[in-house]
């Protein structure tokens, strides 16, 4: 199972997981260290693409294609 779990290290490098996580055994893990702050151009982008991707993705075809990755649909 891989799951993503956001987290904040601290100065010294000790990690503190923002969520509970109980896991069976230890496991391996992969950290990415993130900027402070997110850029503002990702967000800008995804705006900024999002009216002309609904033309594509706002369908009824579409809804029926990814309906078995809504399990609550």
């Amino acid at each position: 199972m891989i799951r993503t779990v956001e987290a904040v290290i601290d100065k010294h490098g000790n990690v503190h997981l923002l969520e509970f996580v109980q896991l069976p055994t230890a496991r391996r893990a992969l950290v990415t260290i993130l900027d402070d702050e997110p850029s503002a151009w990702a967000h800008e982008t995804a705006l900024l693409s999002e009216r002309a991707l609904a033309q594509d993705w706002n369908r009824p075809e579409e809804d029926v294609a990814w309906s078995h990755l809504q399990p609550g649909r």
